[in-house]
């Protein structure tokens, strides 16, 4: 048998080893070796799909039937997209939370009949008082939908409010103003103004649920982290004392209308800071806090003050 050799000439072999006499594979050998490498090729296309996340893979057929325009990828990598503040990272934690009686039965379960819930809102707003709110629910009537204030549109809290003050046992709202939290910092405002909505409870409360503080007062207290996402009687507390702040933000935006009042509820947004750098602080906006001192423009006097003034005068003249 003769066989062609690398260097064009010809040269008789045995048939019994064919090309292996010359260092080649059969035919057969290189069949199974492609067989193999078409397998392994194979193997490895299964396993970088399977390495693909869901969203890719779903963005790949959107965009071949043609539904969507925006590769899933390209959205994935952009730094809004990967990056939240700190704000809307806990409100994404805060939802998730659920609303209960937890710890209302727990104090029931001790022997407590009036169980109240409490908080406080407006603890960060540049402008006005911080506002505080107890509630005694009824064991005996469920209210639905209640959870943290931060969470709801203010339709929803207006109606839940309603039906908080309707069946609850009893509620209560106090407040502390701006030139007492300025004097005793906003901490100590809080917990002024949680006691005294306490106190205001009749009848009274035999314990406290209380979001994240203690107040100096006799009642046995339960201090809850995130009170106001997980105890029911802390959420209607706290959506009765966000009603009434908004409720006197809106009273205050038709005296200051150049602050936008009624929008922001005196927090610190791009248009309330651009206000005061604009117009300074008015005398309700609480001085200790660095937006407000920051912004020392002198402010012009406003017509109810220049009333006031010229009714002292007159009461002293006569």
């Amino acid at each position: 048998m003769y066989v062609r050799t690398p260097g064009n000439g010809y040269h008789l072999v045995s048939p019994k080893w064919g090309r292996a006499a010359f260092g080649l594979p059969s035919l057969r050998s290189q069949q199974r070796w492609c067989q193999a490498i078409a397998l392994s090729s194979r193997a490895q296309r299964g396993i970088c799909f399977l390495q693909r996340s869901i969203k890719v893979c779903l963005q790949e057929f959107l965009l071949s039937t043609k539904m969507v325009k925006t590769p899933i990828t390209s959205v994935m990598k952009s730094p809004s997209a990967r990056t939240i503040s700190p704000s809307a990272a806990k409100l994404r934690f805060l939802k998730k939370l659920r609303c209960t009686l937890r710890y209302e039965k727990q104090a029931w379960a001790l022997g407590a009949l009036r169980v109240a819930g409490v908080d406080e809102v407006g603890r960060g707003s540049l402008f006005g008082c911080v506002v505080a709110a107890a509630v005694i629910l009824d064991p005996a009537y469920r209210l639905r939908g209640l959870r943290d204030s931060k969470l709801l549109l203010a339709a929803r809290r207006e109606g839940l409010a309603e039906r908080i003050r309707e069946h609850a046992l009893a509620w209560a709202v106090a407040a502390v103003d701006a030139s007492r939290i300025d004097q005793i910092n906003i901490y100590q405002a809080s917990r002024v103004a949680m006691r005294e909505a306490v106190m205001g409870l009749a009848p009274a409360a035999d314990h406290l649920l209380i979001d994240a503080l203690r107040i100096d007062c006799g009642q046995p207290q339960t201090s809850i982290i995130h009170g106001d996402a997980v105890s029911a009687s802390i959420a209607a507390a706290s959506i009765l004392a966000k009603v009434e702040r908004d409720r006197m933000m809106c009273e205050w935006d038709t005296v200051f209308p150049a602050y936008g009042l009624a929008s922001h509820k005196g927090y610190a947004t791009a248009k309330h800071l651009a206000a005061l750098r604009e117009f300074g602080p008015t005398p309700l906006h609480r001085q200790s806090f660095a937006p407000v001192w920051q912004n020392p423009v002198p402010q012009e006097a406003f017509g109810f003050m220049e009333d006031d003034d010229l009714a002292l005068e007159a009461s002293a003249a006569g």
